[in-house]
């Protein structure tokens, strides 16, 4: 096999993993629980995206107490922390990865 092919096939391969974090990038998963008491939302690659909170799941003894106003404080608090822990956890990830690789940058680890 020539130095050529090599290349080429090289290219390709970081085409298609460019392509796949792409698509899982744009890709939503969502899970709840406690009956839709609570609803998250990260994308394909894990990331989170946001938190959906129902009444009950702030106060089950007595649901209509509780307002939108503080439902979407408490979504708005969630969805702060959350996405400043994965962007930490990322960041870190990073760091770690080009100090194993020597600072190379290879598509797919990060």
């Amino acid at each position: 096999m020539n130095i050529a092919n090599m290349m080429k096939q090289a290219q390709q391969m970081q085409k298609k993993l460019q392509d796949a974090q792409a698509e899982l990038a744009a890709a939503e998963v969502s899970a709840e629980t406690g009956n839709g008491a609570v609803k998250v939302v990260c994308d394909g690659q894990g990331k989170f995206k946001s938190i959906k909170l129902a009444k009950e799941a702030v106060n089950p003894e007595n649901p209509e107490s509780v307002d939108g106003d503080t439902l979407e404080m408490l979504e708005d608090l969630i969805t702060t922390a959350m996405t400043q822990a994965t962007n930490e956890a990322s960041s870190r990830m990073e760091s770690k990865m080009k100090s194993l690789t020597g600072g190379i940058n290879i598509p797919g680890l990060f």
